[in-house]
């Protein structure tokens, strides 16, 4: 389970969404003054993710929680995400090779890239097809494991 901390922002319509700031690793390594990467993240400064999250533990706005999002999950939807449409495009891209090759026709590349932009629009299609499926699998989406307490509330009694 792959954990982050968040804030509740709003809740509407039995929807919980949540706040989580992005973060970023520039300014890690021993290149962060010459690289331009660390200088952009810097003037560009903390952005912010909003999304939906399952909330079993009551949390109300302004509460700070923990998210937790199963990496299985997690690891498939990223692969039908990047890989997917590539995989079509390639397989694709050698089948209209293939049909070029068998008809000897002087602008083979031409069928190439029309049977590649055929695929990588196919496989964006079955992309479509199965994020309208998971849209309602809870297993993708992120759940309010629990509250967490906020450092700047936690009040020390000596």
């Amino acid at each position: 389970m792959i954990t982050e901390h968040a804030t509740v922002v709003m809740i509407e319509n039995n929807q919980t969404w949540i706040e989580t700031q992005r973060k970023s690793v520039c300014g890690q390594c021993s290149a962060n003054k010459g690289c331009g990467t660390s200088v952009l993240s810097k003037v560009i400064g903390n952005k912010f993710s909003r999304m939906k999250a399952i909330n079993k533990v009551g949390a109300e706005v302004g509460d700070e929680v923990v998210v937790g999002l199963n990496e299985k999950f997690l690891l498939k939807g990223a692969f039908m995400t990047y890989l997917v449409p590539l995989i079509y495009m390639f397989v694709f891209s050698l089948f209209g090779k293939l049909i070029a090759q068998e008809a000897q026709s002087f602008d083979s590349e031409l069928f190439i890239i029309i049977f590649a932009a055929l695929g990588f629009f196919l496989g964006m299609r079955q992309l479509r097809n199965f994020s309208t499926a998971i849209s309602e699998n809870e297993n993708y989406q992120p759940v309010i494991l629990k509250k967490s307490i906020s450092s700047s509330f936690v009040n020390i009694v000596k």
